[in-house]
Order: structure tokens, then sequence, then C-alpha cells
């Protein structure tokens, strides 16, 4: 999704063991060293072990991609939770060693798996055993690895085994039953995470790979993404990853050091807490609650309720047009200095204003006022959302994009907001005014900048449509249907310019598909002549013709 903003080739913070971006600092060339030895060297073992996310299993894909003698066999245990018999039959399996008929005798198991080795060794190759994640082996499991060390000539092991595991490992051989095992250990390696230059570096390596041509991420935001994963090369991926995103939501080309909290708090759930609001900000914050109690006051007197906040939900959710500088009817005193003050305040930021309506922004209250502007009724605990929507002929679309993209899809969405603090928030979309836009925090409406609300907003929305048909489907060339007889009228009525041959077609042929790429080109939509849920939302858009709500002429849906 963003890759194509940042001019990047691919995604460069994918948390998947990539050998291409293996970044080599001192440390992890020293432990490829200690990989590498186990291989080219005969007997005994090599342990390697580590904190989650270190680096170890991408250690071990380099090792085995590009470091592995010529003459060498390779059977890989990644699933270290097994019996002994399981064990040895892995083992097997990945030799091609074929399994004796009586399979479930560990004699029988190992007599096999010790002629292969001769024979191996005879014709010259090498044969060893890499096992992942080797803290969760069994004792039993473990002793059984240490007797296969005996399998050996007069000269030399005929096994050499590469034990890979976080820090448990070495608790686990230190234990006295074991220490046959640990004897034979002959090298050891402990990754630590990386220092801050490494953890800097680190990042601007993987852009690197990743095609980055400048500066993403600032020295900054670089330091703040070591402060917050301690190095941990896994953190640092979802942590950048995230904050890519969140700067692509909020079209910025720079990752800064705000971004990068809030990456880290999104991901987490949490953060350090700023310092104590001053008191400007509390005595604002107290305008925003006032008017959040009212407001709640406001929903119970009109439910006919004054039951819990939620039970209101499922009877009626009006959006109450007050904006939070003049709350209606607070309880001040009655004398014209107090009057002044309060009219003089300035407006709480969305940030306090989060923090005091909490239990307004949960999902429930969102499809509540969601689906008033599209004059439906939610109800609160019956079926999901969607499933609701879906009955009436709506569909979700629940994606990741930029403001602009928002914008474009112009319909009230559901937004995912983090606060300062990594709480996360459901707040509805009403309506943007160039600048500014408009707000329903559990039906209360509030007006912020887009400014203010695109950096706590890291790009995800639900929003909810009406598919031509009513069932919503993706379009493709081959397709056929009335759908694609639609697609076809449609495009021709946006503009002469997208009128493809045989109108009266329903068949998805190669003339619709250049005019679906031409179109997707134009609004700036992923080319790839596939029509999805994206696509069919901005020409029902364009043709203005289905009823629905919309962000720039907002108002309740047609019935």
């Amino acid at each position: 999704m963003y890759t194509n903003f940042f001019g990047l080739n691919e995604k460069p913070f994918s948390i998947t063991p990539d050998p291409r971006y293996l970044f080599m600092s001192e440390q992890h060339g020293e432990a490829l060293a200690h990989l590498v030895y186990g291989v080219t060297e005969s007997g005994g073992f090599v342990q390697l072990t580590g904190e989650v996310g270190t680096g170890k299993t991408t250690l071990v894909r380099t090792l085995l991609l590009n470091q592995m003698p010529d003459n060498a066999d390779v059977a890989v245990v990644l699933n270290p939770q097994i019996t002994v018999n399981e064990f040895l039959l892995t083992i097997c399996e990945e030799l091609g060693i074929a399994v004796p008929e009586n399979g479930h005798s560990i004699k029988a198991l190992t007599d096999a798996l010790n002629q292969h080795l001769l024979s191996a060794h005879a014709a010259g190759r090498r044969t060893i055993l890499v096992v992942d994640e080797a803290q969760n082996l069994a004792p039993a499991v473990l002793e059984q690895v240490r007797m296969l060390t005996n399998l050996e000539t007069a000269k030399q092991k005929l096994l050499q085994i590469i034990l890979i595991g976080q820090p448990e490992l070495r608790e686990l051989l230190g234990r006295n039953d074991l220490r046959q095992l640990a004897q034979r250990i002959t090298g050891r390696y402990h990754l630590e995470p990386l220092t801050r230059e490494e953890s800097a570096q680190y990042v601007e390596h993987r852009l690197r790979v990743a095609g980055a041509l400048g500066e993403v991420i600032d020295n900054a935001a670089k330091k703040e993404v070591f402060r917050l994963s301690q190095g941990v090369p896994r953190l640092i991926n979802v942590i950048c990853d995230r904050a890519l995103l969140g700067a692509y939501s909020q079209e910025s080309r720079i990752i800064t050091k705000r971004l990068v909290r809030r990456a880290a708090a999104e991901v987490a759930g949490e953060l350090d807490r700023s310092p104590t609001m001053s008191r400007t900000a509390m005595a604002l914050g107290l305008v925003g609650l006032a008017v959040v109690i009212a407001s709640i006051w406001s929903v119970s007197r009109d439910s006919g309720s004054l039951g819990t906040i939620e039970d209101s939900v499922a009877l009626q959710t009006p959006v109450i047009e007050t904006p939070v500088t003049a709350p209606p009817e607070l309880p001040l005193e009655e004398n014209s200095s107090n009057s002044d003050a309060a009219s003089e305040t300035p407006q709480a930021s969305l940030s306090e204003e989060l923090a005091l309506a909490g239990e307004l922004t949960t999902r429930n209250f969102a499809f509540a006022s969601l689906f008033e502007l599209w004059g439906l009724e939610y109800r609160r605990g019956s079926q999901t959302g969607c499933s609701q929507a879906a009955a009436a002929g709506l569909a979700c679309l629940n994606q990741r994009s930029s403001w602009n993209g928002l914008r474009q899809l112009d319909r009230p969405a559901i937004l995912t907001i983090v606060d300062d603090d990594g709480d996360s928030h459901e707040l509805v979309l009403t309506a943007i005014h160039d600048d500014s836009a408009e707000l329903s925090i559990g039906g209360v409406a509030v007006t912020h900048p887009v400014s203010e609300i695109t950096e706590l907003w890291f790009g995800e929305f639900l929003l909810l449509w009406r598919p031509p048909g009513g069932v919503p489907v993706s379009l493709s060339p081959g397709s056929r249907g009335p759908e694609v007889l639609w697609l076809r009228q449609s495009l021709a009525e946006i503009d002469e310019h997208y009128i493809s041959n045989n109108i009266d077609s329903d068949e998805y042929d190669t003339d619709l598909q250049v005019v679906v790429r031409e179109f997707q080109r134009d609004y700036r939509l992923a080319v790839d002549g596939l029509v999805g849920q994206q696509t069919l939302i901005i020409i029902n858009s364009l043709l203005e013709s289905d009823g629905s709500p919309r962000l720039t002429s907002p108002g309740s849906a047609e019935g």
C-alpha cells in the first residue's frame, strides 16, 4: 500500500526472515562465523541463542542458502515439541531415508540413520542437523540428540548438530542430568539486541535494500525506534512498518518521532505517558467532560431510559449537534464573569476529548452513529454491524488508506484513532470541509482540523456502501453477468472517454480491461484491471445516483 508512496520496491520491514535483509552487525557476523564453523568442521554441537526477534532464524536461513558446503546434506527440525520417535522420523524424512517397516522402533530408526550416515561419509558428503526453537526439546529428546553424536567413525563424527534457541536453552543445557550433552558443545554464541547506533544502521540498511533513495525516517525518529524496541530487530520491523503506514495515511514523506511513538502505541496498546497535563489542558478537558455528560443525559432522556450508556445505543442514537466550545445548559453559576469565562474557553483538543469520552468510543457506538447516517437502526448484541448492513443491501469496506483516499471514497466512515496513551477509539467521520472535518464521538458532533485528526489516525477505516445489485462482487477479465454490463454503462455515463466497445455486452473482455485500467490510473487507484470495492465505490460516487450519505455533502441516505 505505502511502497509506491515512498518509492520503495517492496515492504522493507516485513517480519518474515529474508536473508537479503540480513544486517551484518559485528555480533551477527560473529554468530554466522560460529554457524559456518559448525557446518565445515567435524564433530560436536554448535549452540546459538538469543532473545525473541534478535535475528536467529534469519541467520540460519542465510547459512542454509549461502554458506552451506556443496557436499552437505541438511535436516532441519522446526517443530521440536515432539517425542523421541517423532524426532528420529523427522530426521529420516528430511534426509530422504527410507523408514523401516518397524518404524516405531527407536533402535530401527537409529540403525537406518547410522547406515545412511556411513554411506554419506563414504561418498564424501557431510550431514548436518539444524534444530530451531531447541529450548522446547524435551529432556528425553535432548538425550537422544546426544546419542546421535555417538554415530562416528574412528576419526570423526558422522553428524554435526546446530541447536538454535532462546535463552532458556542455556538454562536447559545447564541441568546436571544434561551435562554430558553440554560438554559436547564446541561452539556457543548468544545474540544480544542491537545498540542505538546499530539500530539506526539497521533501519537504513533495510530501507536501502527495499529501494529507498532518500531519507525516509529522520534521526530523532530512529532514536525513538531504538528506545521503544530496545534494539530488538523484530520489534524495530513492526514499529517501522506501522510508522510507514501512518505516514502514508497522513501523506507525510518523512517519519518523525511523533509518528514512531504513535505507531508503537498502536502496535503495543501502550506508550510511556506524557508529563502530567497542564492546568490549562485540564480546564479544557473539563469543558469536554461537561459536553459528554450533557450528551449522555440527553441520550438517556430521549430514549426514555435512565439505564447504562450502552443500553441506550440499542434504543436510539441521536446525533446531538453540540459544539464543544458551547455545551448546552451547563450548570454554570448565573453571573456574567462565569459566562464570559465559559464563552472564551478555547476548544479542547481531540486527544483530551478522547481521554474523557472513552466509554463513548466503542465499536457499538460508532456503528450506531454510522447506521443513523444511512437511515438505519443499529441493534446492539444481535448480529455484527456488517451483517446488519448486508441485510439492508449495504456492504462493509474495512481497509487502510490515506486521507485523500478517504476523501475520494466520499462516504462516512468509522476511523480507528490512537490517542497519546496508546488507546484505540472508534469515531465516525461524518463530513469534510476543506481543512476541517466533523466527527461523531458516541453521537456527539465535534469539529477539528484535518491535521489534528490525521496525527492520531493511522489509515484504518470502515465504511458502508451500496453495491450494485446489493451484493459486493469483484470483476476481472473473463467475468460475465449483469454486474459487467452495469460496469460498462456506468463508465460510459461518467465520461465518454471511458466508453468501451460492445457497450451492451455482459462479458469482461480485453477492451473493457483497457478502459478500467485507464479509469484506475486517472483516479489514482491500483492499476490492475481488477474491479474491486474501491473502484466500484468511486464509480458510484461519480454517478451520484445511489442516495448514499457523503462526506462532501453530509446528510441521511434517501429512504
